[in-house]
């Protein structure tokens, strides 16, 4: 990926880890360190996982101190939001065609 090219909010949540920075990040402000001691890999792999959710805005880092604690910045989830919201006719379609059939076997 080129250094110029951001991370989109898609991109920022296909990763595993990203999405639990994210759970972890809707509860509260935290500081990197506190952020890393949920995790077994490295606090430089967070702060790696922390600057891809950065260029998605996702999140944002204020400085307190000498730290510097981040937050949730969950307007750009709406844009996901949408695109998912769309599909859901599927899956209530889905279900209703189901329940239908469950309701018919009894």
């Amino acid at each position: 990926m080129a250094a110029a090219e951001k991370h989109d909010v898609f991109q920022a949540i296909a990763d595993p880890t990203r999405r639990q920075v994210l759970r972890l990040l809707s509860e509260k402000e935290r500081p990197i360190s506190e952020i890393t001691s949920h995790f077994s890999v490295s606090r430089t792999a967070i702060a790696k996982h922390l600057h891809i959710l950065s260029e998605a805005k996702l999140v944002s880092g204020r400085k307190v101190g000498r730290e510097k604690l981040y937050r949730l910045q969950p307007e750009p989830l709406e844009e996901l939001h949408e695109w998912l919201s769309y599909y859901e006719r599927f899956w209530s379609n889905k279900l209703s065609i189901l329940k239908h059939i469950a309701e018919k076997e009894n």
